[in-house]
C-alpha cells in the first residue's frame, strides 16, 4: 500500500475494525478489482502426494519431492509445472476440520458454513459475484466450469452459477447459444418482445423466487445470445498451440476458458477436476490426475501473467477435506479432514510461502491450525472483501460473509 491507502485502512482499522478497513482499501483500488479461479478438486485430493510430501515417513508413500521455483519450498513430484509457479502461490498446510461427509464438507468449503436447517447459504462464487456484480455485462458474474457450482442461496437466482458443460461434440460450450437459422434478429427480438408482454402481468402479481428464477432465466440467456458475449465461450480463437498446452482434457480446456473470462471482467469462475476419492490405488490415480492438474493450472498462471491478468486474479486451489496419511490395504487414502492442505496464489496473496506444518507423519497439525472460515475470510480479503458483511437471509436475520469468529491468514495476504 502507499501513504494514502494505509491512513485509509488505519482509519477504517478504528471505525469497524480490521476486516472491513482492510477490504475497503483493497476494493477502493482500481488494480484490485479482482476475479477469482475456484480450481475445485473434487473428491478430496491426497495432501502428503500434493503439497504436503513425507517422503521419509511409511505415510509418504512411493512419491519423492521436488525443489519448487522457492528455495526450501518442496511439493509433490508429479506437479513440476506448478512447482515454477511457487513464486506466486502460497501453500496452506494446516487445515484442520472436522467433516469427512462428502456432501456436508463440499457445502462447508463452498459456503463456509455447515448446513443449519432452513437457512439457504450461498456458495462462494454466488457471493463474490453478488459483491462485484456488473448488471451492464452481458456475461454472468459466477461460471462454473464442468460442475453445478452450487446454489446461490438465499442471494436468490441472480447469483446462481452459468453452467459450462461438454457438448455433444465433447467441447466446452454452452448448449443452446445459437439462434435458429431460419429467424432474423429482428424477428427473434419481436418475439422476446411479445412474450414479455404477456407474461408482465402474471410475473408482476406472483414475485418470488419461482417467477425471479423464470424472468432471469430468460433475461441471462437473451444477454448471452449476443455475439459479444457468446464470443467469450468460443475457445476456437485460441491457438491450438495454447490449448495443447492447457491439456486437452476437459479441465485444461476450462483452464483455458476462465482464462478467457478473466479477461472479460467475470468476478468468479470455478473449474472442477474430479476422481481424487482415492480409497483404491491412490498413487495410479493420482499420478494421472496430476499430469492433468499441472498442465492446466501452470499454464493457466504463465497465461494470466502473461497477459497482465495475474495481478488481479485471485487463485484458489481446494477439495471438500484431505486423505488420511496411513495407507489403507488396498494402496489407498480415506477421507481425513484432520490436517490437509490448500493453496492460494495469485492478486492479494503473498507467494513463496507456506503457512502452517502437520507433523512428520502427516496425521497432526502443529503450527496455525486453519478453520474453514478463516480460510474464507482470507479469500475475501484478497478479492478486496469484507468478510464480515451481512447479507439478509430467507430466515429474516442477516448472515455474515464470513463467520464472525474466522481468524483471516494475515501473513500470506499481500
Amino acid at each position: 500500500m502507499n501513504r494514502r491507502e494505509f491512513l485509509r485502512s488505519s482509519v477504517g482499522v478504528a471505525s469497524v475494525g480490521w476486516f472491513g478497513g482492510l477490504a475497503s482499501a483493497l476494493a477502493d483500488d482500481p488494480k484490485r478489482q479482482h476475479s477469482c479461479i475456484l480450481m475445485w478438486m473434487a473428491g478430496g485430493p491426497s495432501q502428503l502426494d500434493t503439497f504436503d510430501p513425507k517422503p521419509d515417513h511409511a505415510n509418504g508413500g512411493s512419491f519423492k519431492s521436488i525443489e519448487t521455483a522457492v528455495p526450501g519450498i518442496r511439493i509433490g513430484e508429479h506437479l513440476p509445472g506448478v512447482a515454477q509457479q511457487m513464486k506466486h502461490l502460497s501453500i496452506v498446510r494446516s487445515m484442520a476440520t472436522k467433516e469427512g461427509d462428502h456432501g456436508r464438507a463440499t457445502t462447508h468449503l463452498r459456503t463456509g458454513y455447515l448446513p443449519q436447517g432452513s437457512i439457504q447459504f450461498p456458495t462462494l462464487g454466488a457471493l463474490i459475484a453478488h459483491e462485484h456484480d456488473r448488471k451492464d455485462s452481458d456475461l454472468p458474474s459466477f461460471v462454473s466450469i464442468g460442475s453445478s457450482g452450487g446454489s446461490p442461496g438465499f442471494l436468490g437466482p441472480r447469483y446462481a452459477p452459468l453452467v459450462v458443460g461438454a457438448g455433444s461434440d465433447g467441447e466446452l460450450k454452452v448448449e443452446d447459444l445459437d439462434r435458429p437459422s431460419k429467424i432474423s434478429l429482428g424477428r427473434a427480438e419481436e418475439r422476446l418482445s411479445l412474450l414479455r408482454e404477456t407474461e408482465a402481468e402474471f410475473l408482476n402479481s406472483r414475485p418470488g423466487v419461482g417467477t425471479d428464477s423464470h424472468r432471469n432465466a430468460y433475461d441471462q440467456a437473451v444477454r448471452l445470445m449476443r455475439e459479444s458475449a457468446a464470443r467469450a465461450f468460443d475457445l476456437s480463437a485460441e491457438p491450438d498451440a495454447l490449448k495443447a498446452k492447457y491439456g486437452r482434457s476437459r479441465f485444461g480446456q476450462g483452464c483455458l476458458l476462465a482464462r478467457r473470462l478473466v479477461e472479460r471482467g467475470v468476478p468468479f469462475i470455478d473449474v472442477t477436476l474430479g476422481g481424487w476419492d482415492t480409497h483404491d490405488n491412490n498413487f495410479e490415480q493420482v499420478k494421472n490426475l496430476c499430469g492433468t492438474l499441472d498442465a492446466g493450472w501452470s499454464t493457466l498462471m504463465t497465461d494470466l501473467k502473461e497477459r497482465g491478468l495475474l495481478e488481479r486474479t485471485t487463485v484458489v486451489w481446494m477439495g471438500e477435506f484431505g486423505r488420511t496419511p496411513v495407507i489403507n490395504p488396498r494402496q489407498g487414502r480415506d477421507h481425513y479432514p484432520n490436517a490437509w492442505s490448500v493453496v492460494l496464489g495469485g492478486a492479494g496473496v503473498k507467494g513463496g510461502l507456506v503457512h502452517g506444518r502437520t507433523s512428520s507423519d502427516g496425521m497432526t497439525v502443529e503450527e496455525n491450525p486453519i478453520a474453514v472460515p478463516d480460510l474464507i475470510a482470507t479469500i475475501c480479503l484478497a478479492l478486496g472483501v469484507d468478510p464480515s458483511k451481512q447479507n439478509p437471509s430467507n430466515v429474516n436475520r442477516p448472515i455474515r460473509i464470513a463467520d464472525p469468529n474466522a481468524k483471516p491468514m494475515r501473513e500470506i495476504l499481500a
